[in-house]
C-alpha cells in the first residue's frame, strides 16, 4: 500500500510540475504581415497658365483679322485694317500658335490616356519627362500622337481657309479698282499723302507688345485641363509632322504626364519657340514694309493688307502644319524648308503697278 501510494504522489506531481511549466512559458509569436503601401497616384494633367495665356494672344489675334472684308469704303478703313494686321510681333504670334497646339492636343483622349499609361510608374514618368524635354520629337511617338496631331492640323487649317478666302477677296479688289474706273471708289486711285508717317505709324503698330486676352485664357486654361470644351471635330494625321506641331505634341504630352505646371514654365515656354514658324511671320513684316514703302494710291495699300497680312499669316500658318514630304522625310520630326517661302515673300513685294501685273 505505501509502495502504491508513493507511485500515485509522484505521478501527480509530476503531473502538476508540467502544468506550471506549461502555464509560465512565453506563447509564440504571432507572425508579421508586411502590407506594402500603394504607389502614389500619377500627378493630374496639368498646363500652366502661362501656356494658356500665349495661346489666347494668337487666338485673339486671327479672330480679328478674320473681321477684316474686302470692298473698303474709303481709304481710312483700308488704314485701319493695316493697324488691325500689323500689330503682331512675330516672335509672340508664332510661340502663340505652338501654345494653341498644345490646348487642341489635349483635346484628344486618345492622346491624353496614351500618355498617362506612361505615368502610373514614377520611374518611367521621369524617364519619358527627360526624353520630352531632351529630344521634343519623342512625344510624336507616344500612343494617340496622330490624333492629336490630326486635331491641330485640321484647327489651324480653317483658319487658313478663312484667311486666304479674305485674301483673295482683297487683293482682288485691288485688282478690280485698277482695272475699272468706278466714280464712287475714285478716291481709291488718289496718291496716299504722308506715305512717310503711314509707314511708320505702321512700324510703331508692329512693335506695340501683344497682350493675352483674360477671357479667352480662363477659356483655354479650362479648356486644357479638363481635355474638353472646345467642341473640336475628331481628325487624325500620321507623320512626319513639322517641328511646330512636334513641339506643340510636347508640351501636350508634358501636361498629360503632369509635369507642365507652374513649376515646369521653363520647359513649356522653351518648347514653344520654334525658328522656322518665326522666320516665315518675320519675312512676312519686313515685306509689308517693302510693300507700303513702295505703294502709292490707297488701291496698293489694299494690296498689301491682302498680300502680306491675310494671306501671309495663312501662308506662315501652312508652313508651321503641314510638311513638305520628301524621299528622304523618315523621322516624325521633319523639318519643313522655309526658304522658298521667303524668297516667295520677298519677290511678291509690291511695286506702283504690282496689281496689274498678275
Amino acid at each position: 500500500m505505501r509502495m502504491a501510494f508513493s507511485r500515485r504522489a509522484l505521478a501527480i506531481a509530476v503531473a502538476a510540475s508540467s502544468a506550471v511549466l506549461t502555464a509560465c512559458s512565453t506563447p509564440a509569436p504571432e507572425p508579421v504581415v508586411v502590407v506594402e503601401a500603394p504607389p502614389p497616384p500619377p500627378p493630374p494633367v496639368t498646363l500652366n497658365e502661362g501656356v494658356a495665356q500665349a495661346a489666347s494672344i494668337y487666338v485673339s489675334f486671327i479672330r480679328d483679322v478674320g473681321t477684316i472684308q474686302a470692298g473698303f469704303p474709303d481709304a481710312e478703313s483700308i488704314q485701319n485694317a493695316m493697324h488691325k494686321g500689323a500689330a503682331y510681333d512675330p516672335a509672340t504670334l508664332s510661340r502663340g500658335m505652338i501654345a494653341y497646339g498644345s490646348i487642341l492636343a489635349l483635346q484628344s483622349p486618345e492622346f491624353v490616356a496614351g500618355v498617362r499609361t506612361f505615368a502610373v510608374d514614377p520611374a518611367t514618368r521621369a524617364d519619358v519627362v527627360a526624353n520630352i524635354i531632351r529630344d521634343p520629337a519623342y512625344a510624336a511617338g507616344l500612343p494617340g500622337a496622330d490624333v492629336a496631331a490630326g486635331l491641330i492640323i485640321a484647327t489651324l487649317g480653317q483658319d487658313i481657309a478663312s484667311l486666304t478666302t479674305i485674301a483673295d477677296a482683297v487683293e482682288q479688289d485691288a485688282y478690280t479698282i485698277q482695272e475699272r474706273s468706278d466714280p464712287r471708289r475714285r478716291w481709291a486711285t488718289v496718291p496716299i499723302p504722308n506715305r512717310e508717317v503711314r509707314l511708320e505709324t505702321a512700324k510703331t503698330i508692329s512693335a506695340g507688345q501683344m497682350l493675352p486676352s483674360a477671357e479667352e485664357s480662363a477659356r483655354l486654361f479650362a479648356a486644357a485641363n479638363s481635355g474638353s470644351g472646345l467642341s473640336l471635330a475628331p481628325a487624325t494625321q500620321a507623320p512626319p509632322y513639322t517641328p511646330a506641331v512636334v513641339h506643340s505634341l510636347a508640351i501636350a504630352a508634358l501636361a498629360a504626364l503632369g509635369a507642365a505646371g507652374d513649376d515646369a514654365r521653363a520647359n513649356t515656354e522653351a518648347l514653344s519657340i520654334e525658328t522656322n514658324a518665326q522666320f516665315c511671320l518675320d519675312m512676312s513684316k519686313l515685306n509689308l514694309f517693302q510693300c507700303l514703302a513702295a505703294s502709292r494710291p490707297s488701291y496698293e495699300d489694299m494690296f498689301c493688307v491682302g498680300r502680306h497680312i491675310v494671306r501671309d499669316l495663312a501662308t506662315c500658318t501652312t508652313q508651321a502644319t503641314v510638311p513638305v514630304v520628301t524621299p528622304a522625310a523618315t523621322t516624325t520630326a521633319s523639318v519643313t524648308p522655309v526658304v522658298g517661302v521667303a524668297e516667295e515673300a520677298a519677290t511678291a513685294s509690291v511695286v506702283a503697278t504690282q496689281p496689274a501685273t498678275r
